[in-house]
């Protein structure tokens, strides 16, 4: 007769752990655990997890959650062991913040976290990053082998640039900034790096910067990686020097460097402004081009980029919340005392030249806001759509699209202003 005991269910084994000082107040956590490993996750205090990590139990564990948030930030000291406590138990780390400062955020993933998620969780986040902590690690060479050239996006491990950082540069930084949602700014970067890149026979070292670190688009414009180095950079800007910038960035075409936003969305005030200033002036350093793809929102940083920058473009569209976030941006910029005078507008999808009604309306507004639009792109049309999606540079997939001219026309004039301000200096 079979005992009743034997009809006993196995209990299910504990792959994974929340730690925090109240779950409930991760509610959107509990239900993903829930969702992704069933009964197969727990659920600790931070007293109960220093206990637990040095049972025999938790030596199955594939990773813990710790999630915190802004009343934790007077707790760090505990948090700090118990993430050192899991890492010397080789137990993954995923790290989960709701409104804690950047500095608190900073010094927790310097410990080693392995991944960072916000809170309230972004729809599908828990499931990619436990399959990525899943992954295994790929397997260290035994020693170092060259890596041969490969195609734009193909791998992680993408050729390094071909130079030495020697500091022997001075370069010309150009920030973009789009005052609008969709106005085009990061295509714009995007594009105006790779003109300036391809200008000539012998063309000038040119980098592209990603400082949208949450919804940086460089990447994809142009199918590269996000490698996790860049997250490393950014985490520890203060020491890292100008051979650790060269290691984070990828090459597209093997002529333009790109230092691509991080793979998982980050705070943007994760960086100080020191620290962003210090990596302007590394690329500065190393290339004859900085060209830097900022995000929308106006952070504390964005002084430091302005104060560096030689031209700062301020790229906006013929209507109504364009103009009204222009005066907001040069009223914020006067009342600090900063150098507004850099920015150089640039009117994206312009009217036609025989559309004479919206070309006086474009004078209207440039004089009702007391500025000067420089250069006015024209729509380029679905044919830009469809490059940014196949990632590849307008001058590869459409070279005689009207957008790509007007760009090839700025990048020509500031490559021969450049030129001409060395040649005077020699």
């Amino acid at each position: 007769m079979t005992s009743v005991a034997n009809l006993q269910p196995e209990p299910a084994p504990i792959l994974a752990c929340t730690i925090s000082r109240d779950v409930q107040n991760f509610e959107l956590l509990i239900d993903d655990m829930e969702l992704e490993l069933g009964e197969s996750w727990g659920d600790l205090s931070f007293d109960d997890a220093a206990v637990f990590l040095e049972q025999p139990d938790a030596r199955g564990l594939e990773f813990v959650a710790i999630a915190v948030d802004a009343e934790d930030e007077s707790d760090l000291g505990r948090i700090t062991d118990i993430i050192k406590q899991a890492k010397s138990h080789n137990i993954k780390v995923l790290l989960v913040a709701n409104q804690i400062g950047p500095m608190a955020l900073h010094q927790l993933l310097r410990l080693g976290a392995d991944d960072f998620l916000p809170y309230p969780l972004p729809e599908g986040a828990l499931h990619e990053t436990i399959d990525r902590i899943r992954k295994p690690a790929p397997a260290q060479p035994a020693a170092a082998v060259p890596i041969a050239p490969q195609e734009p996006g193909t791998a992680e491990t993408m050729p390094h640039p071909g130079f030495k950082a020697k500091g022997d540069r001075d370069a010309v930084v150009l920030p973009v900034h789009g005052l609008c949602g969709g106005s085009g700014a990061s295509t714009f970067a995007t594009n105006l790096a790779w003109e300036l890149a391809t200008i000539s026979k012998e063309p000038p070292r040119v980098c592209l910067i990603d400082f949208d670190f949450q919804f940086g688009s460089a990447a994809t414009y142009l199918d590269l990686p996000r490698k996790e180095s860049v997250f490393e950079l950014l985490s520890d800007a203060q020491s890292a020097d100008s051979d650790a910038l060269l290691q984070s960035m990828l090459t597209f075409n093997d002529k333009l460097h790109v230092l691509t936003a991080p793979a998982d969305m980050l705070p943007l005030d994760i960086i100080g402004p020191e620290d962003i200033g210090r990596i302007i002036d590394m690329a500065r350093a190393n290339f004859d081009f900085v060209v830097i793809d900022m995000p929308k929102t106006v952070v504390a940083w964005t002084e430091t980029v302005l104060q560096r920058a030689h031209v700062y473009f301020a790229l906006m569209e013929l209507d109504l919340r364009s103009a009204q976030n222009v005066l907001r941006f040069v009223r914020a910029l006067k009342a600090e005392g900063l150098p507004h005078e850099k920015l150089r507008y640039i009117l994206n999808r312009a009217p036609k030249f025989t559309d004479l009604g919206a070309k006086s309306r474009v004078k209207r507004m440039a004089e009702s806001l007391d500025i000067a639009i420089e250069v006015q792109l024209p729509d380029g049309g679905a044919p830009v759509t469809q490059a940014n999606d196949h990632g590849l540079p307008l001058s590869e997939s459409a070279a005689k699209n009207p957008l790509r001219k007007e760009i090839q026309k700025l990048a020509k004039s500031l490559f021969e202003l450049n030129k001409s301000v060395e040649t005077a200096r020699k």
